[in-house]
């Protein structure tokens, strides 16, 4: 991920992914708020304020990203655990399942206002020196 100077960040997100739906419409798993920066649960998971989120996941059979904890919890809290507690992750792992759908407000729709452009987009609207 790169920050620009006029705070536009560059975020590489798998070709096959949908676009961004409009704020409010119902997720489709576009990836977008999860590759720029991890929501309050993606913190704890990731460790970091910043960048993308560790617990995303590409699913290729449905061309969709989805969070981790959801899809893969056992993974994700074996990553994120040290490991001197990461035993911990397999008789936690349905726990987290269960409680992260509410934690990522799954199902509540979109509330991510960036706004994203394609490559080609961004290269047509450059001013040149």
């Amino acid at each position: 991920m790169h920050q620009t100077t006029a705070g536009e960040q560059t975020i590489l997100i798998h070709p096959d992914a949908p676009l961004k739906p409009d704020f409010g419409a119902p997720c489709n798993g576009c990836g977008l708020c999860c590759l720029a920066e991890p929501c309050p649960l993606g913190v704890v998971l990731s460790g970091s304020r910043r960048g993308a989120c560790r617990a995303v996941r590409w699913d290729d059979a449905s061309h969709l990203y989805r969070c981790g904890a959801l899809v893969a919890p056992q993974d994700v809290l074996r990553r994120a655990l040290p490991v001197a507690i990461g035993f911990l992750a397999t008789p936690l792992a349905p726990l987290l399942k269960r409680l992260a759908g509410r934690w990522i407000a799954a199902g509540a729709g979109c509330d991510s206002t960036l706004l994203a452009a394609k490559p080609e987009e961004v290269a047509d609207n450059s001013v040149s020196p």
